[in-house]
């Protein structure tokens, strides 16, 4: 189990306690030995899949140590004890936590503490039980934030007509890059009127191939199955075609998504979730509400 931030703090201390200079990327790798981190747990990422998980946790650690005196960065991405922290060390603390850090001024000040102000001791007493970074907490916020407007978005499309839904599949994909204009994609749909496939966009812009769409709007556990993707397939061979996109606003079964089709027709399956993360991505009914940019110190300008 990959453990907290500040779980990682007094073992990230006792690692730099010669007093050498250390690489940060080092000691995340000494730390991981230390707890005996599967390769599976070294790899894991972050939701946004930018930030290795663990990395991320020392990152923290680090910076929560640094805040309070304990450890000094002499040069860009490295890390050495402080006379404070060897200090620390001498005393032998069980573990070092949040609460424990709130003995510094210079921590306090970090988290933007005042003893006189009670409601913001109290809106930051929860911060000693934490097990997630901010970064973290941030990001899973976010995720929650999306899975509930993935699901108002369902909700939504599962009001709306099937020609409605249809264009809407459509528009998607051009705003993914696909059929040229809306104009050019709209035209071919509705107009194959073969069993199995509810329109047609090209692959790139100039037209080089085709790619036969299914839309199905159905409800929440009504669920593709595997006849349903044989159909669509077979109505693709009838026209010659060998790329489709099979999309549902509800699910699909095991077996309709480990179906290969035995000759060289390609279909991609996009279920109600997936459609609904697309659409948040690339913009289609839904509106930016509020942006918040996560900055980091830009090293480079600061070096002489």
């Amino acid at each position: 189990m990959i453990p907290s931030y500040q779980t990682i703090m007094l073992p990230l201390l006792k690692v730099v306690q010669n007093g050498k200079e250390y690489r940060l990327n080092d000691v995340v790798e000494l730390l991981a030995n230390k707890f005996k981190l599967t390769e599976e747990e070294r790899k894991e990422l972050l939701p946004s899949g930018q930030t290795f998980l663990f990395g991320n946790r020392v990152g923290w650690a680090r910076t929560y140590l640094k805040k309070s005196g304990l450890l000094a960065s002499p040069r860009r991405g490295h890390i050495t004890i402080t006379p404070r922290g060897l200090e620390i060390l001498k005393q032998n603390p069980k573990e070092i936590n949040v609460s424990f850090l709130k003995q510094f001024p210079e921590f306090l000040e970090f988290q933007n503490l005042k003893k006189e102000d009670n409601s913001s001791e109290e809106r930051n007493s929860h911060t000693e039980d934490v097990f997630q970074t901010p970064e973290e907490i941030l990001e899973d916020s976010y995720q929650n934030i999306r899975k509930a407007l993935a699901q108002e978005l369902l909700d939504r499309i599962s009001k709306l007509s099937p020609t409605f839904f249809e264009r809407l599949v459509v528009e998607l994909l051009v705003k993914m890059g696909y059929g040229g204009s809306m104009k050019d994609a709209g035209k071919a749909i509705g107009k194959s009127g073969d069993e199995g496939i509810d329109g047609t966009i090209k692959e790139d812009k100039l037209g080089l191939d085709i790619i036969y769409i299914q839309a199905k709007r159905w409800q929440v556990g009504n669920v593709v199955g595997r006849p349903e993707i044989h159909k669509f397939v077979g109505a693709l061979a009838g026209q010659g075609a060998k790329k489709g996109i099979f999309i549902t606003t509800s699910s699909f079964t095991k077996d309709a998504l480990e179906f290969v089709p035995r000759n060289e027709t390609k279909i991609v399956l996009i279920d109600g979730y997936r459609l609904a993360q697309l659409m948040i991505d690339y913009n289609l009914g839904v509106a930016t509400q509020h942006t918040y940019e996560v900055k980091k110190i830009d090293s480079d300008y600061f070096e002489e």
